[in-house]
Formats: structure tokens, sequence, C-alpha cells
């Protein structure tokens, strides 16, 4: 795990956890300069992504519990705000439900809280995986992942957005050939409760509309009461895009000082 903190003159703070198969550093480029001129961040690299590929990642319980471990040794077990993208989203919830730890603006990033068996998680993975590992291999593979992420949405056809594809693609050649598939595994057989609710935390919830009405459903499932953002973009474009980025920033402030 890596732990790395910015702004930590600001009094706010402000947990960022990236996605699947990304770094912070790239899940956050376009946004960290400009949060850590407001907020305290703690950027976290999950198990496997500290740039070293001999090391796998391990589990997202294993995981959880050692961003737990950071925080009460830390931070007094206790942040503002936490910002899940994708699969951040999970470890979020995660959090708060445990309650080891506590989050004040808890932020759920366009994420698809995808759970399920693990007989589909093997399936599922044995397809997902080759295809995202296998992206930086040959120029034809990094198309066909373009195209794959185009249609599920997670990216747009503007300049932002494809410089965010290619990134992504070359950061995975930073990861042990395994990694991607354990933690794409282990976020689907990991449970996350449903109306999760802890006193003096707010659930926030980015929703990403054309990624379908089934995740609006979602998020009122697994969270009490959330306080759910419509926009009408694709899954975390936000974070690469102009026409959305000050729109969910000035969202995200407002509800950081509440």
């Amino acid at each position: 795990m890596d732990f790395q903190e910015f702004g930590t003159e600001n009094e706010k703070t402000l947990l960022l956890l990236p996605g699947t198969a990304i770094p912070w550093q790239i899940n956050f480029k376009n946004v960290v300069e400009e949060w850590s001129e407001k907020y305290h961040l703690i950027c976290v690299n999950y198990d496997g992504f500290e740039g070293d590929r001999t090391k796998l990642f391990t589990d997202v319980p294993t995981v959880t519990k050692k961003i737990e471990d950071y925080l009460l040794r830390y931070h007094g077990g206790h942040v503002d705000g936490a910002y899940g993208s994708s699969l951040g989203g999970s470890f979020v919830g995660l959090l708060v439900e445990r309650k080891f730890v506590h989050i004040d603006h808890a932020f759920i990033g366009s994420s698809d809280l995808d759970q399920g068996n693990r007989l589909t998680a093997r399936l599922m993975t044995a397809i997902i995986g080759p295809l995202l590992s296998g992206a930086c291999t040959s120029e034809k593979k990094r198309e066909k992942l373009k195209r794959k992420l185009a249609k599920k949405g997670a990216v747009g056809d503007n300049e932002g957005s494809m410089a965010f594809a290619d990134a992504f693609i070359d950061g995975m050649q930073n990861l042990h050939p395994k990694t991607i598939s354990r933690q794409f595994y282990s976020d689907y057989v990991t449970p996350l409760g449903n109306d999760i609710h802890v006193e003096g935390t707010t659930f926030h919830v980015i929703y990403a509309l054309k990624m379908g009405e089934k995740y609006g459903t979602r998020y009122r499932r697994h969270f009490h009461a959330p306080d759910i953002h419509e926009y009408d973009m694709k899954h975390e474009i936000w974070l690469y895009d102009d026409q959305w980025k000050p729109q969910v920033m000035e969202m995200i402030d407002t509800c950081m000082n509440q």
C-alpha cells in the first residue's frame, strides 16, 4: 500500500480512492492539484499499484483494513470526506459500514457496486482480466479496449477522454499480470451491506445517468437516504472533461462545507 499526502496545511481532510486497475496519479490527475489548494489530501494506491510489477493486489477486505489502520494511526480514525472513484466507491461504502473509522462526507463516484457469486466472478474475470491487462501489448488490443470503454460509457470521444484512456492503458504496464484479475474478482465477491447508515455520515452519490437506471436503484438500496446528484454524463467522465468538471467540483465543495 502507498499513502501520499498533499495540502497538509489545509484544515479539512479528503481521502482519495481510485478505481479498478488505476493508480491515483492517473485517476485524479486533473483534479489533485486544485483539491490540494483546498483540502488536506490523502491519496491511496492499493496493494500492487506502488509501481513494482512483482507485487500483487491482495483482496478488498485486506486493503480496506490497511486503509483503516493508516487513518487510525495518522488521522485519529477520522476524515472530513472520502471520494471513491468507481471501485473506490466500494471501499468508501465498506469503510463507513465497518465503523472502525468515521467519514463525515462519503462520496460515491459513479460506482457500479456490482456483486455476485464466485462462479460468476470467475467467469467474468476470465474475460475482463485479460482484456484489461493485455491492452498495452499491442495497438490492436489497445483500440479494442478503447472501444469497449466507450461502449460501457467509461470514456467519451473528446480529447481529454482519449488522453485518459491512453494513460490508463499505459499505466497497466506497471502492474503484475494477475493484479487486475484479482482486484476485479475480489471487488465482485466482497459483499456490501444494504441501507448502510452511520450517525454523522452523509453519502453523496455522483450518478452518471448514462450508466443506466439500475445504478440509481443500487445506490438507494445500499445507502440510507443518499444525497444523489444526477448528471447526464458517462461514468466518471467529469474527471477529464471540462464540460462537467466545474459542476461536480462545486457540488463536492458545497457538500464538504456543510
